[in-house]
């Protein structure tokens, strides 16, 4: 299995559509962040994570050829407003996507993109369904069943989810706190990729100090760092961590 980051930078990526770098040096291509969205390929299954504004960039980047299942983390328009470009899927396969989300995500997608869950007429007929987002789930890889478990975190005013990819790997995006009694499923894991926006303080996100102390706390042999703003420089970032913890990048991917 490999788990792909398709993109890492906050809600605006890097640089901002005005072409802001803030802090990061534009000659480092590692400083070049479309929104977070993510991938999960098994032998069996391509597996989305969110949809991000720049999906259809990561797709064609990446070569990816047909997507299975979609997972939302929750109903901000980063995550969601790439939706759109998942029509392509339906026609090359001339069925319905799976797609996945909690009850208030849920609302939002079929409210925001009605006409992706409903059949209008012949040439735009529906080319989604969706699906209650579950506590556990499996995923197929070599004909195994590989279980997911699906953890809901405070991300500021809204709920969002986390997955946790058979015991190893744990992706939260967005976060501003872990609830202390789901601790003991992010403990000791081969990898953690985690929300970290920026130094200060921030209402909805985990900055550089509060990623730190939470990785220190699950111990996870490698922690990367997603949901990085223009603040963060990817090379003065990484001099500031210890070598088990590294900035992400797009493109980054992960052997499970």
């Amino acid at each position: 299995m490999k788990f792909i980051i398709l993109g890492c930078g906050s809600s605006m990526g890097v640089p901002r559509p005005d072409g802001f770098f803030g802090n990061c040096d534009p000659k480092n291509k590692k400083n070049y962040r479309t929104r977070c969205s993510a991938l999960l390929e098994t032998s069996e299954e391509n597996i989305l994570i969110d949809t991000s504004p720049d999906l259809r960039h990561q797709l064609l980047r990446h070569k990816i050829k047909k997507i299975d299942k979609v997972l939302f983390s929750h109903m901000h328009g980063d995550q969601t407003h790439g939706i759109n470009d998942l029509r392509s899927f339906y026609i090359n396969s001339r069925k319905q996507i799976n797609v996945y989300a909690d009850k208030f995500t849920t609302k939002y997608l079929k409210k925001t993109f009605s006409y992706i869950f409903k059949s209008y007429s012949k040439e735009y007929p529906a080319t989604l369904r969706m699906n209650k987002l579950e506590k556990d789930f499996f995923v197929y890889n070599k004909n195994k069943k590989i279980k997911m478990k699906s953890i809901q975190v405070e991300h500021g005013n809204v709920k969002s989810n986390c997955f946790i990819i058979d015991k190893k790997l744990a992706y939260i995006s967005d976060v501003s706190k872990i609830n202390s009694k789901d601790y003991r499923y992010f403990k000791n894991l081969k990898y953690l990729v985690l929300d970290c926006l920026w130094y200060n303080y921030h209402p909805s996100h985990f900055n550089l100090e509060t990623s730190l102390s939470i990785i220190k706390k699950f111990k996870p042999k490698k922690a990367i760092l997603t949901n990085l703003s223009p603040v963060l420089d990817y090379k003065e970032l990484k001099k500031k961590l210890s070598k088990n913890i590294l900035p992400a990048h797009d493109g980054l991917s992960i052997n499970l």
